[in-house]
């Protein structure tokens, strides 16, 4: 399909080319010290948008380009921007500036910077917020971090059941401007135990006599404040709710979580699990905004621990130096066969942890799963097999030594795809992360015991 037929990809291309050009006519006028120029550029231009070109921006122009907006847009760029970027604005501006724009973000955004900002910063943005912000901002700060409880936003609006609809409706108007979302409505009892919701819709299509107990669902799903934040998202992607109440233990409704907030789990969950399954420790900076050094210290835990274990490996072949000295060219296959074995042994490994942080696979599918990704392994195994066997042929002509690499091969692949598919359930059942867990451990397995079967199985065939 060419571009042509397809608007979405047109669309897709020119935001990012908007985008480019909205950054790069910005720092033009910036330099040129034309500010009402580069004010009436931004004027059209969308909050998030609007952010990601100051986060392009040299770092001397980001706090000047931002003092251009007005209050009320300032607050929307500011939730928008990277951690860092907020970071270092509050380093530019004066004090009032910093609390006119905190005091006016949404709480669970506020909880977020500050998890971000030194702790002697906080307590002094703390201070100087209005009470009824500073109560809510230290309400999501005193719920243990990754859960529904420090991601929710308390500003909901919560009806009663004895209200009428025209009733309703005056109190919506009058709470719309601090309230997250208005799309969803929740009712409420005197001790503000959550009862019932109501959308919008059927409010506004509802008598204006009608009560807001005749009208709403008493069948509320919502989670409670220890809840993970991985197991929010997964409800509401599920339901394709835009947002899920939060109650307490005692059920009281203490908050909402909003799909905006759900997809910045996602992505942060996306993230960790990327970098884990690359032996990289995943870290709450950016980590191409990180510096050298920083970098290197994340990335050489792994690197360390695959080291020590590919001794092992080492240690294997040291000890069968007397097949090797016979027969010096089945040395030369080590490398295929290993690095062979460690790509089945990912694939697999990537398609169950993919599988159980979905919720796809559970306890009662583990053995069916290993199975299948063991059969699978022998099909991988066989088709590679006969490739190999041909190929190390041609290349020494030896024939017996290509039967081997080609029957090693098939045993590996059926190696690697059963520990690829068998340790990521293993360590999820002990509480591990199996993204973490199964890398090092799959590699390991594979080398050490995919080494032993080549040679043994040389020392078989090759009689010696």
């Amino acid at each position: 399909m060419t571009e042509a037929q397809n608007p979405t990809a047109i669309k897709t291309v020119d935001r990012h080319e908007l985008q480019e050009l909205v950054r790069s006519q910005l720092e033009m006028l910036l330099g040129n010290r034309n500010y009402q120029g580069a004010k009436a550029l931004l004027v059209p231009v969308q909050p998030a948008d609007i952010a990601e070109a100051i986060e392009g921006l040299p770092e001397t122009m980001q706090a000047i380009a931002f003092r251009l907006l007005s209050k009320n847009e300032a607050i929307e760029v500011y939730e928008n921007l990277d951690s860092s970027v907020q970071q270092a604005l509050v380093e530019e501006f004066k004090r009032q500036d910093v609390l006119d724009i905190v005091d006016k973000m949404s709480p669970d955004d506020r909880a977020r910077l500050f998890e971000e900002l030194p702790a002697k910063v906080v307590r002094r943005l703390l201070t100087q917020l209005s009470p009824q912000e500073r109560e809510a901002t230290a309400l999501l700060l005193g719920y243990e971090a990754g859960t529904a409880g420090r991601i929710m936003t308390p500003e909901y609006i919560a009806l009663k059941e004895n209200w009428t609809v025209f009733r309703a409706l005056e109190y919506i108007r009058s709470r719309a401007d601090v309230s997250e979302t208005i799309y969803y409505l929740y009712v409420t009892d005197v001790a503000r135990r959550l009862t019932g919701i109501l959308s919008l819709r059927d409010l506004v299509t509802g008598e204006p006599d009608h009560t807001i107990g005749a009208l709403m669902t008493r069948e509320v799903i919502s989670v409670q404040t220890d809840v993970k934040q991985e197991e929010v998202a997964r409800l509401i992607q599920r339901y394709d709710f835009l947002a899920v109440p939060v109650v307490d233990t005692e059920q009281r409704l203490v908050g909402i979580v909003t799909v905006d907030d759900v997809i910045d789990i996602l992505e942060e969950e996306t993230t960790k699990d990327i970098y884990a399954l690359g032996g990289v420790q995943a870290g709450g900076d950016s980590y191409f905004q990180t510096n050298l050094l920083t970098v290197a210290r994340k990335r050489v835990v792994w690197l360390s621990v695959l080291l020590l274990t590919n001794t092992l490996t080492t240690a294997v072949i040291s000890s069968q130096e007397e097949i090797l000295q016979e027969v010096v060219l089945l040395a030369a296959f080590i490398p295929l066969l290993i690095g062979s074995g460690g790509n089945v042994g990912a694939q697999s490994s990537t398609v169950v942890i993919r599988g159980l942080n979905t919720k796809e696979i559970n306890s009662k599918k583990a053995l069916s799963v290993i199975w299948r990704e063991a059969i699978a392994g022998a099909f991988l195994g066989l088709m590679l097999g006969v490739a190999v066997t041909i190929w190390a042929y041609v290349l020494q002509g030896n024939l017996e030594v290509a039967v081997v690499v080609g029957i090693s091969l098939v045993a590996i692949s059926v190696l690697a795809s059963t520990a690829g598919g068998a340790l990521p359930i293993v360590f999820d059942s002990l509480g591990f992360d199996p993204a973490l867990m199964s890398a090092p451990f799959i590699t390991t397995v594979v080398d050490v015991l995919g080494v032993l079967i080549y040679l043994n199985l040389a020392r078989y065939v090759l009689k010696l």
